[in-house]
């Protein structure tokens, strides 16, 4: 006997459970994850409409008891199901749950009432009303009169208005609705996110010759019965937006919908601005600093067919569109596509997937690919367009390397190189922007010890604390807080102090050095509020600042004229972090950063400050030469079994108890080598994870290296059947990652 796990009508249900079946021996080839059924439930054994979530052997309750599947919906294929089938994919993929699926691609539990406007309607005859109007002048019904010549005048009228405004109480309007003169009606509204300042422009797309060839190359890929997924690599200022641009005219053209992800919510305001301009009130955002009700609409409006294009970040992926016909992925590159929650799924490897299912096209952009990506491109996996000169044949920014070493030599202690700040009093005396970058956040870094260099770490996290105005030590991972001492808490020595490092601090350095400049700072801190984004990048970009300062998300995608010089304050923060992207991750920031510098008509300049000139990530992105980054850096990937010249898989686990997680990894440990040859699988660990303790909670992994997916596929699938076998791992939360 066959069992299929079947949600019920998840449009009104909450995705929290299922419910089991017995599959008929005649259905049994027709049932798969994300197929439609019908199915009797509840005491009366009402035909409901249900989803297919997983099928087994084994029944969980009474055989006797459980009931039967009537049948396949011979309706078709529903958004629903596909999805649902997506997320059957992801959890196999990637390792969950099915439920943790399904919350990731329907974020059902999230809904919120539908926002409603009442509405007065004038239903009656105009002579027989303007006979009863002529009859309330003069009379004590001021407010019968006051509403009676308003609807006649209007024609319908909002009730909250007609209420607050004109008196019209609940027995006013019951009077007029016995007469037979007005109907109140409630219409749904959809909460729909400010756009300020977006209006859609007339006129033609424009695109250059290299563009042109571009979309006709990424064309005649599509005319094939199964077009590969097309990688756009351009120099930054070349010009792919316009490219996706086009591509998803053709795809609207078709009647179908496109989903645009970008990698950060601070790319939205321009991203929305330009896509906005071209296709007006076909295209919604979606990003996590809207309301709940917004994000409800939003899918809403786009399972509806009232916007064809959705702009956002990783989670608009599972927009519930109808007809998708394309998917492009901005900065593809970017870490922030990668979900850091069960199930661990990359937008990119899941963007394909549901492509694949739905028939339509993935467009992956970036300046500087993945190794993934291009490694894909160049197998031949991947269909490779190159976009080689910025647009209106601009050239790229100078760029110098000040080795800060050597400033130091010189006495110079600043944040500022000598060259920097010459290059910044030459662009504000002529009236250009400038940007700093620098990839941290608050006042300062770690508060140590001169003396005996003890560091202040918080009690529940093993991280240090960061110091902020008000003189105030925070923890970023669980926000305990703290005075910051005056003498050391381990030595007592009065030497103690901030790496003053900050965009803060920075900030502080541009007031005393450039008096006169306005400066704007953009970091984790100013951008808390639901709007912040938009407002700092269009002060910005109306010329309210001179200086803009921060970390990331000011490097990322954004095109400003009028900035001629970019500093990146200290380029060796990302290169010391425990991640083996660590040089992958510099040389895209920095080739980002200098990227924004001379996208106008003015030529640009970068200065890249480092104690480590020597290093190939940076002169790599100081010459924006990615093939010369790629070799060097495909050559230590294959030394030591890095994705992508392998693929590894990690085993997280998280518990209070610091000794039974350590119990519980080593089992895990034993088990893995058990059932693999020595020989053929590479394992690291476990070991403390880079962040030991977060609220109290021990964290451990644990990495395993092969040459072959399915190998490491197949080894997490026995793990998840041996963790759930036994009790001792109850207490132990596992996850995993795949790559």
């Amino acid at each position: 006997m066959v069992y299929a796990d079947v949600i019920i009508d998840i449009s009104h249900e909450k995705v929290d459970r299922d419910f089991q079946y017995r599959i008929p021996e005649e259905l049994e080839p027709a049932i798969k994850p994300g197929v439609v059924v019908t199915v009797p439930f509840g005491k009366g054994n009402t035909l409901r409409k249900g989803y297919v979530i997983g099928t087994s052997t084994e029944a969980k309750y009474d055989a006797s008891k459980t009931k039967e599947i009537q049948g396949v919906s011979t309706d078709s294929e529903t958004t629903e199901s596909r999805l649902i089938a997506l997320a059957a994919w992801m959890k196999e993929t990637y390792g969950s749950t099915m439920i943790q699926a399904l919350k990731t691609v329907l974020p059902v539990k999230d809904k919120v009432r539908a926002k409603e406007k009442k509405l007065i309607f004038f239903t009656g005859e105009k002579a027989r009303a303007q006979k009863l109007l002529e009859e309330l002048e003069g009379s004590r019904f001021k407010a019968r009169e006051r509403f009676l010549r308003a609807i006649l005048e209007a024609g319908s009228l909002d009730y909250t208005y007609a209420s607050k405004e004109l008196g019209a109480s609940i027995s006013v309007l019951d009077f007029f609705e016995k007469k037979g003169l007005i109907k109140i009606e409630s219409q749904e509204m959809y909460r729909i996110p400010k756009n300020s300042g977006l209006v859609k422009e007339d006129g033609e797309l424009s695109l250059n010759q290299e563009q042109q060839e571009a979309v006709a190359e990424i064309f005649q890929e599509w005319q094939k019965p199964e077009p590969r997924p097309a990688l756009l690599f351009g120099v930054t200022g070349s010009g792919k937006t316009q490219v996706y641009m086009r591509l998803i005219q053709e795809v609207l053209e078709e009647g179908k919908q496109a989903i645009v992800l970008i990698p950060e919510i601070a790319l939205t305001y321009q991203t929305v601005r330009r896509f906005y301009a071209m296709f007006g009130d076909k295209v919604s955002v979606l990003n996590s600093r809207l309301s709940q009700g917004e994000r409800y609409d939003q899918f809403k409006r786009a399972k509806r067919g009232e916007v064809q294009v959705m702009v956002g970040p990783r989670s608009a992926l599972f927009t519930p569109f109808s007809n998708l016909g394309l998917i492009v992925i901005d900065e593809e590159h970017e870490p922030t596509y990668k979900s850091g929650n069960t199930p661990r799924y990359h937008a990119r490897e899941t963007a394909i997937q549901r492509a694949g299912m739905e028939h339509a096209r993935i467009v992956l952009g970036s300046a500087t690919p993945s190794l993934e990506a291009y490694s894909h491109a160049c197998d031949g996996e991947y269909l490779l367009v190159r976009l080689n000169a910025r647009y209106e044949e601009r050239p790229l920014p100078q760029v110098s390397i000040v080795d800060l070493r050597e400033e130091l030599k010189k006495g110079n202690r600043s944040v500022l190189s000598m060259e920097l700040k010459q290059q910044m009093d030459h662009a504000l005396k002529n009236r250009e922007q400038v940007m700093l970058f620098l990839n941290r956040r608050g006042y300062a870094g770690f508060v140590s010890c001169r003396a005996c260099g003890h560091v202040m770490k918080c009690p529940h996290c093993d991280v240090s604390l960061s110091e902020h105005n008000g003189n105030r030590l925070v923890c970023h991972y669980c926000g305990y807080e703290i005075a910051k001492p005056e003498s050391c808490p381990s030595c007592g020595s009065p030497h103690i102090g901030g790496f003053k490092a900050g965009t803060q601090q920075i900030e502080k350095v541009l007031e005393k050095e450039f008096p006169e400049a306005r400066v704007l700072r953009m970091d984790f801190d100013t951008t808390r509020t639901k709007d912040s984004y938009e407002k700092i990048l269009a002060a910005f970009a109306r010329h309210e600042a001179d200086i803009l300062v921060g970390t990331q998300m000011i490097v990322k995608g954004h095109d400003f004229p009028d900035v001629t010089l970019v500093g990146v304050i200290a380029a060796d923060l990302s290169l010391n972090m425990d991640d083996y992207h660590c040089g992958e991750r510099t040389f895209q920031l920095l080739t980002q950063a200098v990227g924004r510098s001379g996208r106008g008509n003015k030529a640009g300049h970068a200065v890249i400050q480092t104690y480590q000139p020597e290093h190939y990530s940076i002169q790599a992105a100081a010459i924006q030469d990615y093939e010369k980054f790629y070799k060097e850096e495909m050559m230590y990937r294959m030394l030591l079994d890095y994705p992508p010249a392998a693929h590894m898989m990690t085993v997280f686990g998280a518990c209070q108890d610091e000794e039974l997680l350590k119990k519980a990894m080593y089992y895990i440990e034993v088990f893995i080598r058990r059932v693999s040859p020595k020989e053929e699988l590479h394992m690291i660990g476990p070991a403390s994870a880079s962040v030991g303790k977060v609220k109290d909670v021990y964290r451990q992994v644990l990495h395993l290296k092969h040459t072959d997916i399915r190998f490491l596929t197949a080894v997490r699938e026995k793990l998840e059947k041996y963790i759930e076998i036994n009790s001792g791992f109850r207490k132990i939360y596992i996850q995993y990652d795949m790559m």
